[in-house]
């Protein structure tokens, strides 16, 4: 405890003011303020009945008497001499002691030096005094109220490990041999918690061990009163609640199963198919169909490459629409339509390629790690053996599970646990809290990893008696701590990774590529293709809306599956009105061959025997009456005159003199 103390205070009676002036540089000067101090007060002591009073006005001559007195300038007020000096009073138990004093000029300072007044900056720092002695010896700053323990330490009892040691490790003091010391990822949690808490509480920690290290045993410690508290890795469970209290817990909460990781890089014949789904596959393989139909569809009838026999149309439409995987099309394309949709499409194998690539690139070269195992049936089916750590409540869980007992290993520390799981009469899983597993996956993370299935626990926490006012006031603390920036410094400095350790769930994710990344690709290539397919059908059945409409004297409900034999026919022929066909001078072959062929029947003749003559049919050629005579009859006589036009000149003066011969 600090205060201020003036030196003089005098009652308010008849005063007499009398100055005094001394040199408070020597020593000699403060005896003598001192004496006359002493003097007055033991006077006025015996003399009560007293009513003068003599008011002192000290003032300091600096070395200077007759300046000072002749000043004659002194601090009273309400008849006291004001100092212009304060001592600064640590007041501990009965005794006192001067830790600085406050003055005009320079403010808190440790020592009076009146010879370096001017060379001082007036400063309010608690730097500048002694330090402050608080009751029990400590200069710490008391939090406030003390807490109920009784004036007495707070009995902890922790527990004695094999292993698992980042967590609380129990060692003799060997300069004492009596006194322990306690460290540890929980001890270091429960300090802090304390540092949080308004109220001093000084822990001392005791060891206690038992054979299983099951720790119900020592949790009942506190229940029977030898422990105040128990800071460890101990879980919260049901049946512990009924004897005592537990905080929030501190760590997080659940029971995993632990794995091994295998490499599956290059150990798979059918890798390549690994970058795409199933779905994706499928998808694209149909696109491929249907974006070769379609141009074959637009490119038929004004494109030689896609003519031939059925075969070879499909060979040729097959060999397109895959080829343009690799952009080896070699096939020309005319049609504006087929065009659009051949450059559509281009784009989107573009992507895919690409991101095939990529991706396959990526199995090839990155580490792909795998868990062995992902089922508990899996395990349970195999009858392999699992593991779980000593004197936890995970045998009962296990039974329950339907492992038997005789596959159940046993394991007390992380080296022993990697051991199992790495040698050939081990184990092929184990199961613990997550806590103990991010320690094994701290040391060992491109080995391990956790999987599913995960069961629910409240995680570690920190025990007191039923009743206890701490409990509340730890587990706000708690929240505290979980929420700064301390709790992350305390976990990396107990389970610090190794440098070479990636994101666990970087390398279990899957890196197949599925149709949910590219559906927008399929989706504008379909659309183009059937918006393409749509105005070519549209045009042509306007252009050829009479063999659809024309009867030929045959009823108006006659069969439309006759009419779209008509019109696939007709679609089946070249169009000859295209501008391919004209450029190649299809026309004028098909003159020739019409004039010289020896397997036709037609012969050059005038226009008027020309009437009379029939034009030759083919045996696959439909008969005269069927609805296709009369289309037959308007193809042949264009066809007939288009050949004529195209013959001309010569052509048509030796045909005439042929005629007026055989007249």
């Amino acid at each position: 405890m600090c205060k201020f103390r003036r030196s003089f205070v005098y009652d308010s009676k008849t005063q007499v003011k009398v100055g005094v002036v001394l040199d408070l540089q020597t020593a000699f000067s403060k005896i003598c303020l001192a004496s006359i101090n002493i003097s007055l007060s033991d006077f006025y002591a015996n003399h009560a009945n007293y009513s003068t009073r003599l008011a002192l006005q000290f003032r300091d001559s600096d070395k200077d008497a007759v300046a000072a007195s002749a000043a004659g300038k002194f601090d009273i007020l309400d008849g006291q001499l004001q100092s212009s000096t304060f001592e600064i009073i640590n007041l501990n138990g009965n005794g006192e002691r001067v830790i600085g004093y406050w003055t005009l000029d320079k403010g808190l300072v440790k020592k009076l030096d009146q010879r370096n007044r001017t060379m001082e900056r007036y400063t309010k720092s608690k730097e500048r005094l002694a330090p402050v002695i608080w009751p029990g010896g400590s200069i710490s700053v008391p939090r406030g109220w003390e807490a109920p323990t009784n004036g007495r330490r707070l009995r902890v009892g922790v527990p004695v490990k094999r292993g698992f040691e980042e967590f609380v490790k129990v060692r003799k003091d060997l300069s004492t041999n009596s006194t322990i010391i306690v460290t540890g990822y929980s001890k270091d949690i429960f300090e802090a918690v304390l540092r949080q808490l308004p109220y001093a509480v000084t822990p001392d920690y005791g060891s206690f061990e038992t054979p299983d290290e099951n720790y119900n045993d020592l949790v009942y410690q506190v229940y029977l009163g030898s422990f105040d508290a128990v800071v460890g890795d101990v879980t919260i469970i049901a049946n512990r609640t009924e004897y005592v209290d537990f905080t929030l817990p501190y760590t997080e909460s659940g029971v995993s199963m632990l794995v091994p990781l295998r490499n599956n890089r290059d150990k798979n014949t059918w890798v390549f198919l690994r970058p795409w789904s199933l779905d994706l596959w499928v998808t694209t393989a149909c696109f491929f169909i249907f974006v070769g139909f379609a141009v074959w569809v637009l490119e038929h009838r004004v494109n030689e490459d896609f003519r031939g026999p059925p075969l070879h149309q499909i060979g040729t439409s097959f060999w397109f629409s895959f080829s343009t995987m690799v952009f080896a099309h070699k096939e020309r394309v005319v049609s504006n339509l087929a065009r659009f949709v051949v450059i559509v499409w281009c784009f989107v194998v573009l992507v895919l390629t690409q991101s095939y690539t990529a991706s396959l690139t990526s199995l090839l070269t990155v580490q792909q790690l795998q868990p062995t195992v992902t089922n508990v049936n899996q395990l349970i089916n195999n009858g392999d053996h699992v593991g779980y750590q000593r004197g936890t409540f995970l045998l009962g869980v296990l039974k329950n599970l339907g492992f038997d007992e005789s596959k159940l290993r046993v394991y007390d520390s992380v080296d022993q646990l990697d051991e199992l799981l790495t040698s050939k009469d081990g184990i092929a899983a184990a199961f613990d809290e997550v806590p103990y597993l991010k320690v094994l996956l701290s040391r060992y993370c491109s080995k391990y990893t956790m999987v599913e299935p995960s069961f629910k626990t409240a995680g570690f926490g920190f025990v007191f008696p039923k009743g206890s006012p701490l409990t509340d006031d730890v587990s706000r603390a708690i929240l505290k701590v979980t929420e700064s920036e301390e709790m992350r410094q305390i976990e990396s400095k107990w389970f610090k990774k190794e440098s070479n350790c990636t994101d666990p769930n970087t390398s279990l994710s899957s890196n197949r590529l599925g149709l949910g990344s590219f559906w927008g690709l399929f989706l504008i290539a379909g659309v183009a293709s059937f918006y393409a397919l749509t105005v070519f059908a549209v045009m042509f059945l306007y252009e050829h809306k009479h063999a659809w409409n024309h009867s030929n004297g045959e009823p108006h409900d006659s069969s439309r599956w006759r009419k779209l034999v008509v019109l696939l026919r007709i679609f089946n022929e070249r169009d000859v009105k295209s501008h391919t066909f004209r450029k190649s001078g299809h026309y004028s072959q098909n003159a020739t061959s019409i004039d010289a062929s020896p397997n036709t029947h037609y012969h050059p003749q005038s226009p008027s025997t020309s009437q009379d003559t029939p034009w030759p049919q083919s045996p696959s050629s439909p008969s005269k009456g069927s609805s296709f005579s009369f289309f037959s009859d308007r193809r042949r006589d264009e066809h007939e005159n288009e050949v004529h036009a195209e013959v001309g000149g010569e052509g048509k003066a030796e045909h005439n003199c042929g005629t007026s011969s055989q007249a």
